[in-house]
């Protein structure tokens, strides 16, 4: 079926339980998909945009008073929405980081954050992490030490992940943070995984920076998200401009800098302000989430041979599965290869799983129902039971 032209529908969320994990937290709330079709003209949140001409003045619809709103949300003064986590990335290592100058990085971020030190010519220096994949304070002091040694000065900003996208572990972020502060280094809390879906304070955490994902994990749609900050570097990230013409004496009013002047338009700013009630409900139910996710992870322990590759017992809901010893064995002689994993699950109305993989393999069941998540048990199982594996 098509829905324009070309376009097929997409009817993933309502044919199949998907397993992405980088969907999972992402899934437009039905406010957000009224929404979305009401304000879906590119320039529709621009009706009301008057003097100062910003966006985030914008009272109609309230994207003046989501900003408020999300700020103290976070625990911090000021938040700017732009299009996506990596947008936010670049903003502070734009306004921070210059040429050939360091930067310290988990090791276990996502590509874009590397991306954004080296847009501005500047320099990674990697954590190094502990044998099961963790981020420690004492590991990033090392780092910051050794950085010190080779460049003869501090590093201009410390990334930090909270839950990684690789392994979906949580790290010490608090420890890390103040370890950084005693450098006098200010630090990028990345929330991608975590804002909107569990509790974040980012002034408890000691943070400078808080990201998140609009589309990620706060039921929006992409691209959007959050930079949230201190009132300490509010005036430095999200600086306004003081450029002017030398012919005409052209001057540009309070836009800002770091985002070429307006923020994030249409769609996916009324979509995220549509989700954030529920958003905002949610986070207090993580629990839940973790009740369900045990479900899943239960059952595929109980199959001989299986691991989880992350860490256990879990904290999040976006796990790594070690499978080399069980679903793989199966795959060397299946006739479908490492295909058959993806193909059976399929076949249950489940997605979401790289197909052709079966060593090590990641899910998230973020948003998952009790009725849902035992459903997925089974399937595990039976998939097992029918390849002739041992399920204790």
């Amino acid at each position: 079926m098509k829905c324009a032209g070309q376009i097929e529908t997409r009817a993933v969320e309502e044919s199949s339980i998907n397993l992405d994990p980088i969907q999972a937290a992402g899934r437009l709330t039905p406010e957000a998909m009224k929404a979305v079709i009401a304000w879906g003209d590119g320039y529709s949140v621009c009706d009301n945009c008057h003097k100062p001409f910003r966006l985030d003045y914008v009272t109609k619809p309230p994207i003046a008073d989501f900003h408020t709103e999300a700020a103290a949300w976070l625990g911090m003064d000021k938040i700017q929405l732009v299009p996506g986590a990596r947008r936010a990335f670049q903003e502070v290592t734009g306004a921070l980081v210059g040429k050939g100058e360091p930067v310290i990085m988990t090791g276990m971020g996502h590509y874009t954050a590397y991306l954004s030190v080296e847009v501005v010519n500047g320099v990674v220096r990697e954590i190094k992490p502990t044998p099961d994949h963790h981020i420690t304070a004492d590991a990033t002091a090392e780092s910051i030490e050794n950085a010190i040694r080779e460049f003869g000065y501090a590093p201009k900003l410390v990334f930090v992940d909270a839950v990684d996208f690789m392994y979906g572990n949580m790290h010490e972020v608090e420890k890390i943070a103040k370890v950084a502060h005693q450098y006098d280094i200010p630090v990028l809390y990345n929330g991608v995984y975590t804002v909107g879906v569990l509790p974040v304070d980012g002034k408890k955490l000691g943070v400078d920076f808080v990201v998140g994902s609009g589309h990620k994990s706060m039921a929006a749609p992409a691209p959007s998200g959050i930079l949230a900050t201190t009132d300490e570097y509010a005036d430095i990230v999200l600086r306004t401009t003081k450029i002017q013409g030398d012919i005409t004496g052209r001057k540009f009013g309070i836009k800002q800098v770091g985002i070429l002047g307006c923020s994030l338009m249409g769609d996916p700013a009324v979509g995220l302000i549509a989700s954030f009630p529920r958003v905002k409900e949610r986070v207090n139910h993580f629990d839940e989430e973790l009740k369900n996710h045990k479900i899943v992870t239960d059952a595929l322990l109980s199959i001989e041979g299986t691991k989880v590759a992350s860490e256990y017992p879990r904290k999040h809901t976006l796990t790594r599965m070690d499978t080399a010893e069980s679903f793989d064995v199966v795959a060397q002689t299946h006739k479908k290869r490492g295909f058959f994993l993806s193909s059976a699950l399929n076949k249950r109305g489940i997605t979401g799983i790289m197909p052709g993989v079966t060593k090590q393999w990641k899910f998230n069941t973020y948003g998952l129902t009790t009725a849902q998540a035992e459903y997925l048990a089974d399937s595990f199982i039976e998939i097992a039971e029918e390849n002739n594996m041992v399920v204790g």
